[in-house]
């Protein structure tokens, strides 16, 4: 429980700047948890930057980063470590209130839409890990208070119900499939996301290195050759050894998935 208290309440520093106004005033700094998303934010945001708008400049608030649209549905941190992985905290991001990029990213008029992403998203993580038992033996105010634990960041409001849904029976050795989504800097695709399950046909542990080697295989250096890719779960690089049972235990977001970022060695 150490470790997922740790996962969950890392902070990161991000300083939002409004895109129209450059001077001094109009830079907002803020400490948020890598396992959030960006529009639990808004309101914060909103409030800062409207002091010096014209109301007839307010349209929907959207994120960018060195001209890269920020999909609010995945986790800060994820962000993070897919566009920004090797610069300087803090993340230096810039947000907008017009000319909403429709082609790349999904509407978010409110809270409300945020919510139900994450309860899908837990709802389809638990049909893999247990054929949906654990969530539908929950009442509809457990699933409520997952989400306000990890909105208003209560670690321990959040776990009284997220350790149901990292149990198991001991002799099943681990889940029925983990849970993960694997993102690429260099791909059209949003993310790789396939069955894949913890434990190989003849009961051995598979690891990350298993499933990157069956998912995503450039992501691995073969002998001789130089270190192309870095492979980042909450911005560590987590030995290849790993069983994946252990990672999606304890370093898998509150969505329940083990979110697991492929991106190229810093040149410089």
């Amino acid at each position: 429980m150490l470790l997922h208290r740790l996962v969950a309440v890392s902070p990161m520093l991000l300083c939002a700047c409004f895109c129209l106004v450059s001077f001094p005033p109009n830079l907002l700094q803020l400490l948020l948890p890598r396992v959030s998303y960006l529009p639990v934010v808004t309101d914060k945001v909103k409030k800062h930057f409207l002091k010096v708008m014209r109301p007839e400049d307010v349209e929907e608030m959207w994120f960018e980063y060195e001209g890269t649209p920020l999909k609010w549905h995945y986790p800060i941190g994820v962000l993070f470590d897919l566009h920004a992985s090797n610069t300087v905290l803090p993340w230096n991001i810039t947000v907008h209130f017009k000319n909403f990029p429709d082609q790349d990213l999904l509407h978010c008029p409110s809270n409300s839409i945020v919510e139900a992403h994450f309860m899908s998203s837990i709802k389809e993580a638990d049909s893999l890990k247990h054929k949906s038992q654990v969530v539908n033996d929950m009442q509809k105010k457990d699933h409520k208070q997952l989400w306000m634990g990890l909105q208003n960041d209560k670690f321990d409001q959040f776990w009284a119900m997220n350790r149901k849904l990292m149990e198991y029976p001991t002799e099943d050795g681990g889940f029925r499939y983990i849970p993960f989504r694997i993102y690429q800097t260099l791909s059209d695709r949003p993310f790789i996301q396939k069955l894949f399950r913890p434990v190989s046909p003849d009961c051995n542990a598979h690891t990350l290195g298993d499933l990157l080697k069956e998912m995503y295989p450039d992501a691995l250096t073969n002998d001789g050759e130089q270190k192309r890719y870095q492979v980042l779960i909450h911005g560590i690089e987590p030995l290849l050894e790993t069983p994946l049972q252990w990672l999606s235990e304890h370093l898998s977001h509150p969505d329940n998935f083990l979110h697991i970022c492929v991106v190229p060695v810093p040149t410089d």
